[in-house]
């Protein structure tokens, strides 16, 4: 699709926001194993940054998905997989179906300080035994009176140590797993929540990741998010922007990690000339960079035919599939390159290598992307 000039505006604007206020903290953020999401949030939030794509009338700009696309592409300009990842969260992951089906209420509540920054949001789906199976998770949401009394647990909850609320995705009635399930918005601070754990994760070391227990949590009815029983609903539909915003955020680090190796490779020596004038190399890094731009245009077919209001389930899978592979793949080649400089803790290459990997896994793994769009090429066993 063709951007704009608005569009440009925004990602430099974006741009001058990351080098200013993130890429000279990440190291130290790294290290911690945390970053300071209210802080950032509310910088982020005064710039416009957190509510791009939501209503006007709750503090957001209105803009179409493009933008968040676009701010997902430009997050790549930032030193670590693990700020993006929990912006994301932010914008893209725990409040689509707020904004879209959320009373006025509860959108008052709980999206419009989201946008500002004023709250730091997580997302409440992923279970010990229930990651890309959405439905079956077990938490379940019990009507008492006018109030949901919650038990449960939920799993690897990105700004989970932080968050002032969660999106949680529960099981209220009995039945068909996908016809069950309601989205809640669920303050932090409640009576029987417990952050049971912070997370050690293999990467996305930046990110507090958490454990969370609920022990009879009683939330009013009225922070349901639109109608009852249709949660898994919601959250599958909210599943084809996640996934664009996951292969979008992808394209601007790859590139980057190429671009890195080309510098070091250039002046790095071996047996007598640059590592980089060795065919072998040159050749390598320049089909990275081919597989990089047909993500690239794989990822942004998919958000102009998503604009036009077309179901690109099966493109944005694919898109995810294909982000999550090359993350894997890119800094592992790049970082051969390296020798043993690549091998080091801090190097760049070697913490794309850490955080790449989740790419595969979240959102939706590998398998799961292949087996929608198996059942969309209608390749599928008969059962």
């Amino acid at each position: 699709m063709q951007l704009t000039q608005e569009h440009e505006e925004t990602r430099r604007n974006l741009r001058r926001f990351i080098d200013n206020e993130i890429n000279p903290h990440v190291d130290e953020w790294e290290e911690a194993q945390v970053f300071p999401a209210h802080e950032l949030f509310r910088k982020m939030g005064a710039l416009g940054f957190l509510g791009l794509t939501k209503p006007e009338a709750y503090g957001g700009m209105g803009l179409d998905y493009s933008y968040a696309a676009l701010m997902a592409e430009t997050l790549g300009h930032i030193r670590c997989g693990a700020i993006p990842m929990a912006i994301g969260v932010q914008t893209d992951m725990a409040t689509p179906a707020l904004a879209r089906f959320g009373s006025h209420e509860v959108r008052s509540q709980f999206l419009q300080p989201s946008i500002t920054g004023e709250y730091v949001a997580c997302l409440g789906v992923s279970e010990v035994a229930a990651g890309s199976d959405v439905a079956s998770i077990r938490t379940t949401a019990r009507k008492d009176g006018g109030d949901y009394v919650i038990n449960g647990g939920k799993m690897w909850t990105t700004n989970g140590t932080q968050a002032d609320w969660m999106c949680l995705l529960a099981n209220t009635s009995e039945g068909a797993p996908h016809k069950t399930k309601t989205l809640i918005c669920v303050p932090m601070k409640t009576s029987g929540i417990t952050v049971a754990r912070k997370l050690r994760k293999l990467g996305m070391n930046a990110s507090d990741t958490a454990q969370i227990h609920f022990d009879d949590v009683r939330v009013p009815q009225r922070f349901r998010i639109g109608e009852e029983g249709l949660g898994f609903t919601y959250q599958m539909m909210q599943f084809q922007e996640e996934r664009l915003w996951a292969a979008a955020s992808a394209i601007q680090s790859l590139t980057s990690n190429i671009e890195e190796t080309v510098a070091y490779v250039r002046e790095r020596q071996i047996f007598g000339k640059a590592v980089l004038d060795h065919q072998v190399v040159h050749y390598r890094l320049a089909e990275l960079k081919t597989e990089v731009e047909c993500l690239r245009a794989l990822t942004w077919r998919a958000v102009d035919l998503y604009l036009q209001g077309q179901d690109v389930t099966e493109l944005a899978s694919m898109a995810k599939l294909k982000a999550g592979r090359l993350s894997r793949e890119i800094p592992d080649a790049c970082l051969q390159y390296w020798g043993g400089m690549g091998f080091m803790w801090d190097n760049p290459l070697s913490r794309a290598y850490r955080d790449g990997r989740l790419a595969s896994i979240g959102g939706g793994a590998d398998e799961v992307m292949l087996g929608i769009i198996a059942k969309h090429m209608g390749t599928l066993p008969r059962r």
